[in-house]
């Protein structure tokens, strides 16, 4: 199976890494009239420790490394996920599906079984636990260091608890894994779907970008960086670099943090010479980022490039003296009281790593984030991250697809309906392909958390659930609030 790596290869927020894409060359399936998806169910060989899986429930999908991705028929045994060509399976003489051919390559099938895991994305919740029979339940105090509280004594209302909860079981929201509102300094909502759970860390896609944003920031903070005015080049080691130009030696730490290193580096461009599906083959991505030709001066246009998220990483690893990921538990999670056994980071540019650097955290731990940046870089009075960095990284330093970007943050407009009309507002958002996000908003002393598996889907699910059923309370109150306070 080709792994199809568009978009957002190192950490995913529109397509990453794991995008089934099963190109079929060579002969043709036999064919048979009208196959039952129930015939395709199973496991497939695919690359070591990547098998293919193929389930019929109420959709037809198939999962690899935990990622959910809808197939649709082609024709007779031709099926095709949302961007991927189309994939073409081999019958035997008997009319059995053997596998799928692919490059004139045959990977075979191994198994008609699939893994329990995988079983459990078909429905939110087992079978007969549908809208009806939500139920709303105060979070679990799990002394890790965020407060809970009953949503009913908060603005959202139960209203807002069940409205999400019922929703996302009768499919109108579909693949969302977790749901966490944070309230005022109280978890108020924590709700887990597709057998994933409290304890289980969850990929979180390009989400990683705000997390090395952090790290960027840490650094600065003990002085291993001087600043986001940081010259890089002299900053990463190598001798020399492809397309010399005097705007190169010019960008900064900043550029990259923004977007906008002026670089030729765009993954949503199919030209563009340094878009994700090509820096995936270099043996060492910072180099090939580094290496690629300037379109225009450094801090002009933003434009999202995967590739310079890993030229921060390398920056802020040569600046501390070690692995990013040590760096992250030393400074940034053992502060948060999370234990480096509950979170998984496989940092490593370069081809070899199958999981594109992505981080798996636990949606709590993901909270912990937002609480932390809500805070001003403060955790239960202790300062992580200074103050002054929380605000620049959060602040509009340049435009990427049209949305106000910060230092791998977004700052994402909402526009809600209102009771006197649409009003706007700015959310802050790490995010990541399938519905991974960390939404900040502290004008209103709140953060919330989603993780997903609408992998490539054309929607996002929790920007809806934030624009009609979260914004609306949160705004509603925060006006009568101003109403009825001194001077209104």
């Amino acid at each position: 199976m080709a792994i199809h790596r568009s978009h957002e290869r190192f950490w995913g927020l529109v397509t990453v890494p794991i995008l089934i894409t099963i190109l079929g060359i060579g002969p043709r399936a036999q064919k048979t009239a009208s196959p039952r998806l129930q015939d395709f169910v199973g496991t497939y060989a695919d690359t070591p420790g990547h098998p293919l899986e193929i389930l019929n429930g109420d959709d037809f999908f198939a999962v690899q490394d935990e990622a959910k991705y809808q197939l649709t028929s082609k024709g007779v045994d031709a099926f095709a996920s949302m961007y991927g060509p189309t994939l073409w399976f081999q019958r035997d003489a008997h009319g059995t599906v053997t596998g799928y051919e692919q490059n004139g390559k045959f990977h075979p099938r191994v198994s008609t079984s699939v893994t329990p895991e995988s079983v459990e994305l078909e429905w939110p919740r087992p079978k007969g636990q549908g809208p009806s029979n939500y139920r709303y339940s105060t979070p679990l105090d799990m002394h890790d260091g965020i407060a809970v509280g009953d949503i009913a004594r908060s603005p959202l209302g139960l209203v807002t608890a069940t409205s999400i909860g019922r929703a996302i079981l009768d499919g109108t929201y579909k693949d969302v894994h977790s749901a966490l509102l944070y309230e005022d300094g109280k978890l108020v909502l924590e709700e887990y779907f597709y057998g994933y759970t409290a304890q289980r860390p969850h990929q979180l896609r390009s989400a990683t970008k705000s997390v090395v944003s952090a790290l960027a920031g840490i650094a600065i903070d003990q002085r291993a960086l001087s600043g986001v005015n940081q010259k890089v080049l002299p900053a990463m080691g190598y001798a020399s670099y492809a397309n010399p130009d005097p705007r190169k030696e010019a960008i900064t730490l900043g550029d990259f943090l923004s977007m906008s290193s002026g670089m030729a580096c765009d993954d949503h461009s199919s030209t563009s010479p340094g878009r994700e599906e090509v820096l995936d083959d270099s043996a060492d991505w910072v180099k090939a980022t580094l290496d690629l030709p300037m379109i225009n001066d450094p801090g002009k246009n933003g434009y999202y490039c995967s590739g310079g998220v890993s030229v921060v990483g390398r920056m802020t690893e040569n600046a501390v003296h070690m692995p990013l990921a040590d760096f992250a538990q030393k400074a940034l999670f053992a502060p948060l009281g999370t234990a480096r056994t509950n979170w998984t980071w496989n940092y490593d540019l370069t081809n070899a790593d199958k999981e594109y650097s992505q981080i798996h955290l636990r949606p709590r731990d993901m909270l912990k984030l937002g609480i932390l940046f809500e805070d001003g870089g403060r955790w239960h009075g202790r300062q992580v991250i200074s103050e002054p960095w929380v605000k620049t990284s959060m602040a509009e330093h340049s435009h990427v697809d049209n949305v106000s970007y910060g230092y791998f943050w977004w700052r994402h407009l909402f526009k809600v309906e209102m009771p006197g009309g649409v009003q706007q507002v700015v959310i802050i958002a790490a995010q990541g392909n399938g519905g991974q996000k960390i939404y900040i908003a502290p004008q209103y002393h709140f953060v919330a958390v989603f993780t997903g598996g609408g992998y490539n889907a054309d929607s996002t699910p929790p920007n809806t659930i934030m624009e009609k059923l979260i914004l609306p309370r949160l705004m509603q109150a925060s006006n009568g609030a101003q109403a009825s306070s001194p001077g209104k």
